[in-house]
């Protein structure tokens, strides 16, 4: 791989000649600006090798360097090795900007291309700011990847299905409605619409067109009389045509609507309030996704005990549990099964190079999920597989303690998640431990398994937390080379009663699966975080155990019994 990075990074260099150009900039993005890209867009991968959701590679005639955030610094380290690449670890007080860098490396009047399209406005307005300062020009009406990348994949073309009104609960007539209400009140007359989960969302469409995501490739503009959807005409059937004839749709060949709006998009926040229908088909596929969880979690140990099993094995084993349920579509993500070491590594994702076998000791992080037609599932366990080292029992208990204290929060409606956060880290903050990725993201309905606006981050995020927003907990520990920890649950926010200081909220879980207490250190819970565990263990065996039977059922109801450290 790292000498086809080589090859690469040297045409690139003599197209930049040929161009009359210094450097390129490779962002993760596409014209969607979505956080899974479609194959066809994936140039910051071709070039580089490095296949993480987040990052940037640029290249210049002499140098090579890729800005990561810290969740893919040990496998941006490992997919980087032997290639012209420098690793630029993004969000340390060294590591120098994109634009420091470029300046840096070059001189007044050279010139940085960049695929504008794969941009958006004010981010190529920043880059030509930064760079003008050192007297540097941007290009952006190239796209190297189009001539050199050989056998670049085309944008797809998967046919669209309509999402049925009674798993949507609002018609496509009524989302569009109140998107017009909103750009009256600002005074706007249209609005873009680029991000592919808005425009499913929308039109209560779905599609196949992004790995794990069900969205479609397409453009929308709305305006106060009118909604086009710009699309390849033959990802849409009779059904599909005729449904959107029904709600005043037109349609246009796919590009960019040639319109500028500065109207803030109302969208994301719309989306992330889950209506009624939306909230009973979470509750239905966590279910079903709880139910393949404990019949993996049954098997597993066993089948570690004898023998055989590696990462891409137990995958394999769970996703096929997934798809015998009702409603099954596919994943959410790429599963991380990570043993051991590799569970250090946050978005870990096991190869036939690095597959590990398992063993009946240590740690192993299983972070997965399913998409249901009624809904999207995340969750991660963290196993005891056998012996555990005084360590990982520590790190094990830290990391639930941190996701207990959340999950019993109790907050102001519209705070942002950012002020919770904390509560997450409390616990091994006092132990000098700390994890560099955010506690919690949205969840869509039967869409991309990470939405906004909201977060729960230690990072400023202002967006407001309300009543409706499904949102996960996940705090971790990673030790680098020894293991990771992490427990995730999908939550839902709920209102929590009303006094003279305003109406509060609470989290209530939606994922439905046993948390492993074999690695727990009881004499560091408290009598409320184990009061905690024993409720929501009580919750899932009883949603959980009607859809089971024998040794499984058997196994929900140890592995929920109720805990008493008195």
């Amino acid at each position: 791989m790292a000498k086809d990075i080589i090859n690469r990074v040297g045409i690139l260099r003599e197209y930049l000649q040929e161009n009359g150009l210094s450097a390129f900039i490779f962002p993760s993005t596409d014209p969607h600006q979505g956080e899974y890209v479609p194959e066809h867009w994936q140039t910051r991968q071709w070039i580089s090798g490095f296949d993480g959701s987040a990052g940037t590679a640029v290249v210049t005639l002499s140098d090579a360097a890729l800005w990561t955030d810290s969740r893919y610094f040990i496998a941006a380290e490992e997919q980087l090795a032997g290639t012209p690449f420098t690793l630029m670890k993004d969000g340390l007080a060294e590591t120098p900007s994109i634009t420091e860098w470029l300046c840096q490396q070059l001189t007044e009047n050279d010139i940085v291309g960049a695929d504008g399209e794969v941009f958006t406005s004010a981010e190529i307005e920043e880059l030509e700011a930064a760079l003008g300062k050192a007297g540097i020009q941007l290009k952006t009406d190239l796209d190297p990847a189009e001539t050199l990348w050989t056998d670049r994949p085309p944008i797809p073309k998967n046919k669209v299905k309509i999402q049925p009104l009674e798993l949507a609960g609002e018609t496509a007539e009524s989302k569009i409605e109140r998107v017009r209400q909103s750009l009256w009140v600002q005074g706007e007359e249209g609005i873009v619409i680029s991000q592919l989960d808005e425009i499913a969302w929308l039109l209560n469409l779905r599609g196949s067109d992004v790995h794990c995501n069900p969205v479609f490739v397409s453009y929308v503009l709305l305006t106060q009389n009118d909604v086009t959807l710009y699309i390849d005409s033959e990802k849409l059937d009779e059904t599909v045509k005729q449904y959107l004839e029904s709600i005043n749709v037109k349609v246009r060949p796919y590009g960019r609507p040639a319109c500028v709006s500065k109207a803030a998009n109302p969208i994301p926040t719309m989306k992330s309030i889950k209506n009624a229908a939306e909230i009973a088909g979470f509750r239905k596929a966590m279910v079903r996704d709880g139910v393949a969880m404990v019949k993996f979690l049954h098997w597993l140990k066993p089948a570690v005990e004898a023998g055989g099993q590696t990462e891409l094995s137990i995958d394999r084993k769970l996703t096929a549990l997934r798809a015998e349920q009702d409603l099954y579509r596919g994943l959410s993500f790429d599963t991380i099964a990570a043993y051991g070491p590799h569970g250090a590594i946050v978005h870990y994702e096991a190869t036939p190079e690095t597959d590990a076998v398992l063993e009946p000791k240590g740690l192993l992080l299983l972070d997965s999920g399913a998409q249901y037609q009624d809904g999207t599932t995340d969750i991660t366990r963290t196993i005891a597989l056998g012996a555990l080292t005084d360590e990982e029992r520590l790190d094990y208990t830290l990391v639930l303690k941190g996701h207990i204290r959340l999950a019993l929060t109790r907050f102001p409606d519209g705070i942002s998640g950012t002020q919770i956060d904390a509560l997450a880290r409390y616990a091994m903050w006092q132990h000098g431990i700390n994890y560099g990725h955010g506690t919690g993201h949205g969840v869509g309905s039967y869409l991309c398994v990470h939405e906004g606006p909201h977060q729960i981050r230690h990072t400023w995020k202002p967006a407001p937390l309300h009543a409706g927003m499904t949102v996960t907990n996940e705090p971790g520990i990673y030790r680098q080379g020894k293991h990771g920890v992490r427990i995730e649950n999908t939550m839902l926010i709920v209102e929590d009663g009303e006094t003279e200081f305003g109406r509060f909220l609470r989290l209530e879980p939606l994922t439905l699966c046993p948390i492993d207490l074999t690695p727990v250190i009881w004499e560091m819970m408290t009598p409320e975080e184990v009061a905690y565990l024993n409720t929501y263990h009580k919750k899932v065996c009883d949603e959980l155990s009607p859809y089971l039977e024998g040794e499984e059922k058997e196994w929900l109801n140890r592995q929920c019994s109720m805990v008493n450290i008195q």
